[in-house]
């Protein structure tokens, strides 16, 4: 008689271990595939209406929902965004495009990512009975000039009229000017411009000069990050289209957003004033959705591009042009 074949029924307790081995292990591969990557971006200054669009992305999931867990950094006087993408503390860094091709000509291997403001909203400020009613008034002049990112369109300015003045160190504060220690102020328009408004000055009581209006039309707030953080293509997307989302978001719902930004700065300890919030936020939408835009647009004009390197090469900024493809980031660098 042959021997009986073993049976290849499974117990109960077996196939009950199996089943939820296989269930365990169904949901680690959906974690995995869902894992956010975590990222870092440094902004250029202290939590205010400027960056709603990236806090609301977060708020609202436009970023997690893309893969990403973005950790926003506030800005300060302190703080260099290039600076701290070049020390590995930040992944992305929001910068000017000016301050961008001046430090790739310096060597950091900064590609340009996404551009937020297309417009740029520097300004120099005077008082209209000061006498200054035109550039030719500012020679001779004590003008204040912030540091890093504002310095250039200013200096390019004054070489290219031929401008001879006193340059000083400005502070964030408007109150020296309002004093009388600077005749010319340099100001954002969605910020100190509405600031000295509400220290009591009229419109009609200052005399205003545009970099936009003046050949210097540089645009300003971009996304950065290095090229030897070696991104994927899909990070960059998902960072790209998280932020555009944002910003939509802010300009389709401003009071929100609004709200949302000041609950942010009450927990950086920024000071904060609704009005002047508000202000911020209708003219960044002016800066933002440029040239009949009705979506935010992340594309950096070639043209724009080019004039801003020109302007910086023929004022001594930089050493040579980059190519436009080398500075924008490819999915194939």
């Amino acid at each position: 008689m042959l021997p009986a074949r073993p049976s290849r029924l499974r117990s109960p307790r077996s196939i009950l271990l199996c089943y939820v081995s296989c269930i365990l292990l169904c949901l680690c591969l959906a974690l995995s595939a869902h894992a956010e990557k975590q990222v870092k971006l440094v902004l250029h200054w202290y939590p205010q209406a400027q960056f709603a669009g990236y806090y609301m992305a977060v708020e609202k999931g436009f970023y997690s929902s893309r893969g990403l867990d973005v950790q926003i950094l506030p800005g300060g006087a302190d703080i260099g965004p290039f600076d701290w993408l070049e020390q590995g503390k930040a992944d992305f860094a929001l910068g000017f495009l000016s301050t961008a091709i001046q430090r790739r000509n310096g060597g950091l291997d900064v590609v340009h990512v996404g551009q937020v403001v297309h417009d740029s909203a520097l300004m120099l400020i005077a008082h209209k009975k000061s006498g200054i009613r035109s550039l030719a008034d500012l020679a001779g002049t004590r003008i204040g000039v912030w540091g890093t990112d504002f310095q250039i369109q200013p200096r390019a300015l004054f070489k290219q009229q031929n401008i001879r003045a006193t340059i000083i160190q400005q502070a964030p504060s408007m109150d020296l000017f309002m004093r009388g220690g600077l005749d010319v102020v340099s100001a954002m328009w969605y910020n100190e411009y509405h600031t000295l408004m509400s220290y009591g000055l009229e419109q009609s009581e200052m005399t205003t000069f545009f970099f936009r209006d003046l050949g210097l039309n540089f645009p300003e707030d971009g996304l950065y990050c290095r090229r030897s953080a070696h991104m994927t293509p899909q990070t960059i997307d998902a960072m790209r289209k998280g932020t555009a989302e944002g910003w939509d978001y802010v300009f389709a719902h401003p009071d929100e957003a609004l709200e949302h930004v000041l609950r942010v700065m009450k927990a950086n300890k920024v000071r904060a004033n609704r009005s002047h919030q508000r202000w911020m936020l209708a003219r960044m939408r002016d800066i933002i959705l440029t040239g009949g835009r009705k979506s935010t647009d992340l594309t950096l004009s070639e043209k724009a591009f080019g004039q801003a390197s020109q302007v910086l090469l023929a004022g001594g900024f930089i050493r040579a042009i980059l190519p436009y493809e080398d500075f924008i980031w490819q999915d194939h660098p």
